[in-house]
């Protein structure tokens, strides 16, 4: 089974857990990561790592970040660089996250790559419009 950290700024990452909880049931093989104010680019290291003591990381590391180029993913990068079974997604969003929780618990043995463009197409796909205008009568 492959492992998830959700790395995010706040506690944008305990949230999405919690509200994927909510939907779909208690996320296995998951951690949420949260960098604070006052924190630094060692203290979410160090966090990713005991969040990797403590996760089945024998199928692969997903780590799913807030924003590209920020702390979280900087951090994650020094981790994913050494690890070919581990990857990043950026744009984390509850779509992308309620999905990988169904994928991971039809243990479907996919690669790390396939996860991530996985996850790339869902968050994505979340993302719809809709105003007045687009309603026909």
């Amino acid at each position: 089974m492959f492992a998830i950290i959700i790395g995010t700024h706040g506690r944008l990452s305990e949230e999405l857990l919690s509200s994927v909880d909510m939907i779909f049931g208690e996320m296995q093989n998951t951690a949420a990561v949260t960098f604070l104010p006052g924190e630094g680019a060692a203290d979410i290291a160090a966090k990713y790592e005991a969040a990797l003591d403590k996760l089945d990381t024998s199928g692969g590391v997903l780590f799913l970040i807030d924003i590209f180029g920020g702390t979280p993913y900087n951090a994650a990068c020094r981790i994913v660089i050494n690890n070919e079974k581990y990857g990043i997604v950026t744009g984390a969003n509850l779509p992308m996250l309620v999905d990988l929780a169904n994928t991971q618990m039809m243990d479907e043995g996919s690669d790390i790559r396939t996860l991530m463009e996985k996850a790339e197409g869902v968050g994505q796909k979340g993302v719809r419009l809709f105003h007045m205008s687009m309603v026909n009568n």
